[in-house]
């Protein structure tokens, strides 16, 4: 004989969470992230910062000649031609 089927289960709705704590939970969490950083040396924040500003003397002199260089072909290119 042919198989009876089931109903299908009804869905039950879900009633959506209620928001927990608000701004003082905010910051009782912010607090305990903070304390999770491992926060850098004054020696190792000292190297950085002098490998950063090194590093934009340097592109900046890059820069400078590469457009000091341009500018000096295409006004020559300029002359030339025209």
């Amino acid at each position: 004989m042919a198989e009876e089927k089931k109903p299908a289960p009804k869905k039950v709705e879900k009633k959506p969470e209620k928001k927990k704590g608000g701004i003082g939970q905010w910051f009782h969490d912010m607090k305990g992230e903070m304390k999770k950083i491992v926060w850098p040396t004054k020696e190792a924040t000292t190297k950085n910062t002098g490998i950063v500003i090194g590093m934009c003397l340097c592109v900046g002199v890059f820069l400078w000649v590469f457009d000091y260089a341009a500018g000096t072909i295409i006004s020559t290119l300029f002359t030339v031609l025209g």
